[in-house]
């Protein structure tokens, strides 16, 4: 029996959450949307709050909290701003879950406290040009030499690429097409032959800085290896897992932020003598719109409950980032329909809860993809 009453942790969270970006993000949304401008600072504040490792154990700097925090968290964060809510998901199931999984004791000591803390930010290496939903075609490249490993290649739609301290980056290490000839390494910024490329310019989620990681002869210790060498594959695959319930509470925050604006929006506009919401093609919207988000939000926290009893998430991850991903577009667009020309200003919310919506359709694996992961698991 599964119970997804909040907590008195979930509870505290959220009203955390809440006046963090009430105070630190409300107020520059639109600013930092339209100058790109990533806020490093504002994260230093968060990671002071416990937001940038709520997975972390206390005994590494972390919060020490479950996956219902965590998706609690997301989600408020998104509500307000999506691009706020991309960058903490990122830092916290990419590069620090990839590190706290399959790094060793030496490993987690070494970089843990400074990503729990919010003292470095940090980036996750797998995409590259030609690779997307294909990751075994990877063209980046590290070859042994002495206790060295050198590396070669870009990576490409790197979140925190040119500002995180730290990235965690899989590299091929075998023949091009062996899931087991991929290696996954931390590499710190500043490391010769290690540096940002070019940020790209996006639809949405402008505030999350999306950017190349560029390695030239990059020569990285063996001591930097996280797990066995040709395990960078498999470890990928189950930290891209985790990272779904990230990106379905993410897609969940936004739709509720849509959805809050325009239920706020149709009561106070007025047309024929009355509020909008009293006609039925509104009301009738409002109500679709609050089953979906309903229906995610069950599927986002029955993931969320598998991960925390340590349990295959594989399906049920892919089924709330899918269907939540979905909503998230599905619900942002109704909303700017249900503002009518207000939506398509930027004076009103609802134009950037859809243009951020959609970058939860496509990151860390598209909606074909969950397709193809969910349709395996059901004809096994």
């Amino acid at each position: 029996m599964m119970n997804f009453d909040q907590t008195e942790n979930q509870k505290m969270v959220a009203q955390m959450v809440r006046d963090f970006a009430e105070k630190h993000i409300r107020p520059y949304v639109m600013e930092w949307d339209e100058a790109q401008h990533f806020p490093r600072e504002m994260f230093r504040e968060m990671g002071k709050l416990g937001l940038l490792g709520v997975l972390v154990p206390e005994e590494y700097g972390g919060a020490g909290f479950g996956y219902f925090e965590y998706v609690t968290a997301i989600s408020e964060l998104a509500k307000v701003c999506g691009s706020v809510g991309l960058s903490m998901a990122a830092h916290n199931s990419l590069c620090t879950g990839h590190i706290m999984t399959f790094g060793n004791e030496e490993q987690k000591k070494k970089w843990l406290p400074k990503l729990a803390t919010g003292e470095w930010m940090g980036a996750w290496g797998l995409t590259e040009a030609n690779t997307g939903s294909d990751a075994m075609r990877m063209q980046c490249v590290a070859k042994k030499d002495g206790d060295h490993w050198v590396l070669n290649g870009t990576k490409n739609w790197i979140t925190h690429g040119i500002s995180g301290e730290v990235a965690v980056v899989l590299a091929r290490t075998g023949e091009l097409l062996d899931s087991n000839g991929i290696t996954a390494f931390v590499v710190e910024r500043g490391t010769p032959g290690f540096r940002g490329g070019k940020k790209e310019n996006k639809l949405g989620m402008r505030a999350s800085e999306t950017a190349e990681l560029i390695f030239e002869d990059c020569r990285i210790p063996d001591a930097n290896v996280l797990g066995n060498v040709g395990d960078g594959f498999k470890q990928a695959m189950k930290i891209l897992d985790g990272g779904r319930i990230s990106i379905a509470s993410l897609s969940l925050g936004i739709a509720k932020g849509a959805y809050d604006a325009a239920l706020k929006y149709s009561k106070e506009r007025h047309q024929f003598g009355q509020p909008i919401s009293n006609f039925q093609g509104i009301a009738f919207k409002l109500a679709d719109m609050a089953t979906r988000i309903e229906a995610s939000e069950l599927l986002t926290l029955q993931a969320a409950d598998r991960k925390n009893k340590g349990m295959s998430v594989n399906k049920e991850g892919a089924f709330a980032k899918y269907y939540a991903s979905e909503v998230a577009v599905w619900a942002s667009t109704e909303a700017v329909q249900i503002f009518g020309g207000y939506g398509y200003t930027k004076d009103f919310p609802v134009e950037k809860f859809y243009r951020d919506s959609k970058l939860c359709t496509i990151g860390e694996g598209t909606s074909e993809i969950q397709k193809l992961v969910i349709s395996r698991a059901i004809l096994k």
